[in-house]
């Protein structure tokens, strides 16, 4: 099976990060002759010195006319090594919820910035959601290196400056690369320009980065999504539980046990849609059978008895708050989706506000605003199985929905229980 990285794009507004995905698919032959002629034919219209690879991205006719990019961007591409999935997320301040939402999948964060202007507050803004959604890796694309004269001295200074800011976050795994998006300098080929880069070009370091050890592999967890009862002579008392593995390795022969009721059971056979296996993980979407007849629905979680999630009413976590509509304060109630479980909640305290450019704690705010980023602490109607978000991205986080409109206004990285 071919491995799958998923990465997210981000950086100020300007800084290439749509040239550089269109120079990709160009440079990779993975766009259609015919989209390139439409590229290139409004690339004359707009009166562009070189065929515009952006617009290759910048689907929405907003974006086109503005020239930046507006909403969350997918593109799929792949080479003999690897198949990418890439989010290009927006650059405004405006447009935080859509990079958090954008980047909170991906394996891997490419951060734009402009050699010329070097680390500005929104790729430090970047740098930050990226540190704070626990992006595993995260590369520095120092672009538009042809406007420096592809200068090593430029990219040294940069690098340093943003290594500074980068001290203070939690960032594991940091690349920097030298680049430029319009001419294809080390994207896919290395860059006869800059002969003293030593490193991969970005696509050779996208498909070499070590994403298998990433996933928690240790916490079994199964959230249940749907109980299978097929209704067929060749599955007569077939009784599965379905699901995708949040996190762990599940084997038939496993003593597992069932929250929140805690009935224990061994787990019989593991089914998938080419067949059953005798081994599942992370992200694998199964349905499990077990020995024993236990009352299971659709958001119980089927863990060991020996390694459980942390169960309780009351949360406390970062929340990064998504709607203009109306704000987080306390006393708000709303609904709580975490896995497969739906529940009530109440906003019973909102302890900060983070300045995202500063790293400040405003400990004298009391609401989030659009676009801004508090610790929360939350009481639910129903006990929510968690693991913090650090050890665990898929049973560590939530969305926030609005019961009288049912749109999503909130995303949420669970830091533990309430104390």
């Amino acid at each position: 099976m071919t491995e799958i990285l998923r990465f997210a794009t981000a950086g100020s507004v300007d800084d290439g990060k749509s040239t550089l995905i269109g120079r990709m698919l160009y440079d990779t032959k993975t766009i259609f002759q015919d989209q390139l002629e439409a590229v290139e034919r409004t690339s004359e219209q707009l009166g562009n010195e070189h065929t515009n690879l952006a617009l290759l991205t910048d689907g929405l006719r907003a974006e086109r006319e503005q020239g930046i990019t507006i909403d969350v961007a997918y593109r799929y591409f792949s080479t003999p090594h690897r198949k990418f999935i890439i989010a290009d997320t927006p650059g405004h301040a405006q447009y935080t919820r859509n990079m958090v939402t954008g980047a909170s999948t991906a394996d891997l964060a490419i951060v734009l910035i402009d050699a010329r202007k070097g680390v500005l507050e929104q790729s430090r803004r970047h740098a930050f959601i990226a540190s704070l959604l626990r992006i595993p890796h995260l590369v520095l694309a120092v672009n538009k290196m042809d406007l420096v004269d592809y200068s090593e001295e430029q990219f040294t200074k940069v690098m340093n400056e943003f290594r500074e800011f980068a001290i203070r976050l939690d960032i594991h795994d940091l690349t920097f690369i030298p680049i430029s998006a319009l001419h294809g300098d080390n994207v896919v080929d290395r860059s006869e320009n800059m002969p003293w880069y030593e490193g991969s070009p970005l696509l050779h370091h996208l498909e070499t980065v070590h994403i298998a050890s990433d996933r928690n592999l240790i916490d079994a967890r199964l959230p249940v999504q749907y109980v299978l009862r097929p209704q067929s002579d060749a599955y007569h008392d077939y009784r599965g539980y379905a699901g995708t593995i949040s996190g762990g390795v599940m084997k038939p022969g496993d003593e597992v046990v069932v929250l929140p009721s805690g009935f224990e059971s061994r787990i019989k056979s593991i089914d998938t849609y080419d067949g059953p296996v005798e081994e599942a993980f992370s992200p694998m979407a199964v349905s499990v059978t077990l020995e024993d007849d236990i009352d299971i629905s659709r958001g119980d979680m089927i863990c060991r008895p020996n390694n459980q999630p942390t169960v309780t009413q009351d949360v406390e976590a970062m929340v990064c708050w998504m709607t203009s509509e109306s704000k987080l304060e306390p006393r708000r109630k709303l609904a709580i989706k975490h896995t497969t479980r739906e529940a009530r909640c109440m906003v019973k305290d909102v302890q900060y506000r983070l300045d995202i450019n500063t790293l400040h704690r405003d400990e004298d705010s009391e609401v989030l605003e659009l676009n801004e980023i508090g610790r929360v602490s939350l009481r639910t109607t129903v006990p929510l199985f968690f693991d913090k978000y650090r050890r665990n991205r898929e049973t560590g986080s939530f969305i926030l929905i609005d019961e009288d409109t049912n749109n999503t206004v909130g995303a949420g990285m669970i830091l533990g229980e309430t104390q």
